[in-house]
């Protein structure tokens, strides 16, 4: 049985796609050809994202790999408390997504130029783009 993979982008790595970078665009790329590989975006890191780099949302929402994924009650919720403890809004987000659940009992890890972002995010593995 074929195992699937799944990362998080978070604003760093969205405004890194946006400036061409290879590494982003390869995890892209293959997810398109591997129905087992997921590439999630949280919309708040998005609409970050785009609120430095006009367009960057219309461009990741038309990449058929990547899954836009709404702020729910849970996220809400996860993000409340996050944002209490003097954590980013996008930053919070992108951590929710990552934390194990049900679907991902290992959780996802977050793909980012800032891995120091979540150093202390207990649960919350980081991929560092160049």
């Amino acid at each position: 049985m074929t195992r699937s993979v799944a990362v998080v982008y978070d604003e760093s790595a969205l405004l890194a796609l946006g400036r061409g970078n290879r590494l982003a665009s390869q995890f892209l790329s293959n997810t398109e050809h591997g129905p087992t590989r997921h590439v999630y975006v949280p919309a708040v890191c998005l609409a970050t994202a785009d609120g430095v780099r006009k367009g960057l949302a219309d461009h990741v929402g038309a990449l058929p790999a990547a899954e836009i994924v709404d702020l729910d009650f849970a996220g809400a919720s996860a993000l409340g408390a996050l944002l209490r403890d003097g954590i980013a809004m996008p930053v919070g987000h992108a951590v929710h997504l990552s934390r194990p659940t049900l679907d991902w009992p290992d959780g996802r890890p977050v793909v980012t130029v800032e891995p120091e972002l979540y150093a202390d995010m207990p649960l919350v593995r980081t991929i560092r783009l160049p």
